[in-house]
């Protein structure tokens, strides 16, 4: 069996050493020195000037929204994972959807102004795939009418954007650490901004809004992480540029052996950025090949993801449906393939040639 995706594991005597640490010290949780350890390397490695480790991707986003006193409308993407979305809703805020970019697949700058409204408060963008949006049109469109913006760089560990990181940008970005990224902490996520007043805002609401033993500054959230979860960051951080490099590698493999010959075509990466190799994913020719496809890899147990599928603007039952058609053709089109570290040089050829003979036949 070929997965879609597989997390990347350190040896393990070396998360052991973390968890003899954890067991000396008896201090589990409630930011303790692994997980402050983790934070200070996360940053220096990333080059950002702050940043938090919380419990996941999802939280990461709704304490963005609650630090930025986010309560109308959000202008946000419907190609994207559902917590994007949700995260909004969950926030009692409005997700007010643009059709994305053909090309990208990342939100449209050019069609935001238009949904625009006078309860506009922020713009929720994702970096899909790890692609990063147009940020300076977005940050010039921001300015014009004063609104904040967050970025959704679940996808985007490692990405630099004009020779920095891609979390620079906005004034909140989130990432997540989920063990499905290429770089993970089992569960986890990441807040970034540069402000240091909202850092200290940020840093309340992870925990309860606690500001000193007997006072609260913020309505806040348990959004603290365990020493568990920081140790296995800390492990893999060891090896994250052994594991971009090995993704890279695999990718272009595919490159050669695959798409030169298949009736689909790639998301085109913004050109003033690096790319981290998240996903590999094609844009096949027609839905019908993409189900071709998709029927008999699994048959082959060769398993692939329709990611993102469906649009977010047309599926979900907690809001009005809206139909945007780049969204609906792409999401009717995208196929994930698998990628990840332990996957074998054998294992994309192997793939390679079942999937041009599916093609073909």
């Amino acid at each position: 069996m070929i997965s879609v995706t597989q997390p990347f594991l350190p040896p393990q005597e070396e998360y052991q050493k973390y968890l003899d640490g954890i067991w000396k010290r008896n201090w589990l949780t409630n930011m303790g020195p692994l997980a402050s350890q983790l934070e200070m390397e996360l940053k220096d490695h990333l080059k950002v000037s702050h940043l938090l480790f919380v419990t996941n991707g999802t939280i990461a986003i709704q304490i963005a929204l609650k630090a930025l006193e986010i309560t109308g409308e959000v202008i946000t993407t419907p190609f994207s994972f559902v917590a994007t979305t949700s995260s909004i809703v969950w926030e009692g805020c409005k997700p007010v959807f643009v059709d994305i970019d053909p090309e990208s697949l990342n939100i449209d700058p050019a069609k935001i102004e238009d949904a625009i409204t006078e309860h506009t408060q922020a713009i929720l963008a994702t970096h899909v795939y790890g692609n990063p949006c147009d940020v300076e049109a977005i940050d010039r469109i921001a300015k014009k009418h004063n609104l904040k913006v967050i970025y959704d760089a679940a996808h985007a560990f490692g990405v630099e954007v004009n020779g920095k990181s891609v979390f620079s940008y906005g004034d909140i970005s989130t990432c997540s650490l989920h063990a499905t990224k290429l770089y993970h902490s089992i569960e986890g996520g990441l807040v970034i901004t540069k402000d240091p007043e909202l850092l200290k805002k940020i840093a309340a609401i992870r925990n309860f809004g606690i500001a000193s033993f007997d006072t609260f500054s913020d309505l806040g959230i348990n959004g603290k992480n365990s020493e568990f979860h920081a140790a296995m960051g800390l492990a893999n951080l060891s090896y994250i540029d052994d594991i971009h490099q090995k993704r890279k590698s695999l990718a272009e493999l595919y490159g050669k052996r695959l798409l030169p010959f298949l009736k689909a075509t790639r998301p085109t990466w913004h050109s003033g950025s690096s790319e981290n190799h998240a996903y590999y994913p094609i844009i096949v020719e027609s839905e019908e090949l993409l189900l071709k496809l998709k029927t008999e890899l699994d048959k082959q147990q060769i398993f692939t993801r329709r990611y993102f599928y469906p649009s977010l603007a047309s599926a979900l039952p907690y809001l009005p449906k809206l139909e945007l058609p780049i969204t609906e053709n792409i999401s009717k089109r995208i196929l994930c393939l698998p990628l990840y570290y332990d996957l074998t040089i054998e294992e994309i050829e192997y793939i390679s040639r079942v999937i041009l003979r599916i093609q073909n036949n």
